[in-house]
């Protein structure tokens, strides 16, 4: 496990296998494992730690004051969330974060990221330049998601989006982390409507789709 942190969890690239397992225990991680749909951290929730998907997915969600829910983003394995508010220095959660599926997190408690410990630990300068690698990559991701959601129609955000799932797979056959409904939420569109123009595209031969797989045509 510890191997595949190393690897594949960007807060610790570049920290060598031996420091790993010196480091976590320095950083005081716990794992909790949550059932799917089961509420991770709800809107308002003191928030003093960073979370890191060690398997299965979150998805992190803002409603607003008539209920309706919007998707702010979909957190994979080995991903990161909750490290811009806690650098923000934001006490209270503005979002809440639900288990896309039954998932295991690894939380971080923020300060123990930021601030050097007593033993002055060689991989401590390593983390913190891991973790603002990581809050820039966010911001371009966030940036990345105005694009798509700004949008004149839900013809252009579909294909601006579908269009970033291909080019992260790099093929033209992918499959995309959400169902129809998140989808519906991330896009901030109806899902009747989503539907509609899925099926129009589809006719027109610009895409096919099987569930959350789809493959684009080259046009």
């Amino acid at each position: 496990m510890q191997r595949d942190l190393g690897k594949n969890v960007k807060l610790f690239n570049d920290i060598k296998a031996d420091d790993l397992s010196v480091m976590l225990s320095c950083l005081g991680v716990k794992n909790q494992q949550y059932e799917k749909r089961s509420i991770i951290i709800m809107a308002e929730d003191n928030v003093d730690h960073v979370g890191v998907v060690l398997w299965g997915a979150v998805l992190i969600v803002k409603e607003d004051f008539s209920g309706n829910r919007s998707i702010v983003d979909h957190i994979g394995q080995y991903e990161m969330f909750g490290e811009a508010f806690a650098c923000a220095g934001i006490q209270k959660s503005p979002v809440t974060v639900v288990a896309a599926e039954k998932s295991e997190i690894m939380w971080i408690q923020f300060r123990r990221i930021i601030n050097t410990c007593s033993m002055s630990c060689v991989f401590h300068a390593k983390l913190i330049e891991n973790m603002m690698k990581v809050l820039a990559v966010k911001n371009l991701q966030m940036n990345q998601k105005l694009e798509i959601t700004s949008k004149r129609n839900l013809r252009d955000k579909l294909k601006a989006y579908l269009l970033i799932q291909a080019k992260e797979a790099k093929s033209f056959d992918f499959i995309i982390p959400l169902n129809r409904s998140e989808l519906a939420d991330y896009l901030y569109v109806d899902r009747s409507a989503l539907s509609r123009e899925l099926c129009k595209m589809r006719d027109e031969g610009l895409i096919e789709f099987n569930k959350n797989h789809f493959c684009m045509t080259r046009d």
